[in-house]
């Protein structure tokens, strides 16, 4: 629906700069964290804690069957900060998921991994299949999966809800934190094999989780603008509610006015739900100079 309308992508990506995220076989519900064979007390507790610090808690499973293999309790666990020029990605294993309760959650959001596991160089990409929560992320995020299959061995995992299911299938790439909406596999090739190089592809790009949604509508604008596809090159430097400053490492720096407006016509955020005028944020003009408008499949 939100494609029929080239409802626009920029600036709808969650907002976190570190992320928790816990392999988590078998169903999961609406709510994953609660609704699955994990803990439910141990779920909420993560979610709170994440939440209360900025650190964004998935649970992810391995593409395939979902069964609960009881026989092996060693469960994955990938941290990731994606902050520019400070980003990382780290991988530990866990028998007893509780164990992550020892986390210092206000650590890990500031961007600190304080040794914890070890470091994984190739880039992570997590696919919404959470079908429970809305069910175009278990038909369009499962089918990009599958057509994914024996590609990327290792780098691609389902993941609980990432907001924005109306852009399914959606995926975000640790440890950048782009995140993308109506991702097709030639697009996700794109973004694992360039992410791999230190780039990021525009295409289809929702922002980068790392900024708040004013500031990841800017940030591609300004990439937009100059044509510049590093990952770290460029950094938001002023959050404000319509101004936006974005810097370049090589110092040149932009003010980009941002604005919020509703959509017409009204239509469904989700699968079976009634139809809203949703809103979206637009860059409207980069160092007072209008911005064209973006080619909406982006």
């Amino acid at each position: 629906m939100s494609d029929a309308f080239a409802e626009p992508l920029a600036g709808t990506a969650a907002v976190a700069r570190s992320w928790l995220c816990l392999e988590q076989r078998g169903p999961w519900g609406h709510n994953a964290l609660v609704q699955s064979h994990l803990d439910p007390e141990l779920g909420r507790a993560l979610s709170a804690r994440g939440e209360a610090h900025g650190v964004r808690v998935q649970l992810i499973r391995h593409p395939g069957r979902h069964a609960d293999t009881a026989n092996d309790p060693r469960r994955r666990v990938f941290l990731a900060h994606t902050e520019p020029g400070t980003s990382w990605l780290r991988e530990t294993t866990v028998t007893d998921p509780a164990d992550l309760l020892d986390l210092d959650f206000a650590r890990l959001a500031a961007g600190h991994h304080d040794d914890r596991g070890h470091p994984v160089t190739d880039p992570l990409l997590l696919v919404c299949t959470n079908g429970r929560r809305d069910r175009c992320c278990a038909l369009l995020g499962r089918e990009l999966v599958n057509e994914l299959s024996g590609r990327h061995d290792g780098s691609i995992w389902e993941c609980s809800h990432l907001g924005g299911h109306r852009f399914a299938p959606a995926a975000v790439l640790l440890p950048s934190g782009y995140t993308y909406g109506r991702l097709t596999a030639q697009t996700a090739d794109a973004v694992l094999s360039c992410a791999a190089a230190g780039k990021v592809v525009l295409d289809n790009c929702r922002g980068r989780s790392s900024w708040n949604r004013p500031g990841q509508t800017a940030e591609l604008a300004v990439r937009e603008h100059i044509g510049e596809y590093l990952v770290d090159a460029l950094r938001v430097t002023i959050e404000a509610t319509d101004r936006i400053e974005v810097a370049h490492q090589d110092g040149r720096r932009w003010q980009v006015a941002v604005r919020q407006r509703e959509l017409d016509p009204p239509r469904p955020s989700s699968c079976g739900k009634a139809a809203i005028r949703p809103t979206a944020f637009i860059a409207e003009t980069i160092n007072g100079l209008r911005v064209p408008p973006r080619n909406p499949s982006q």
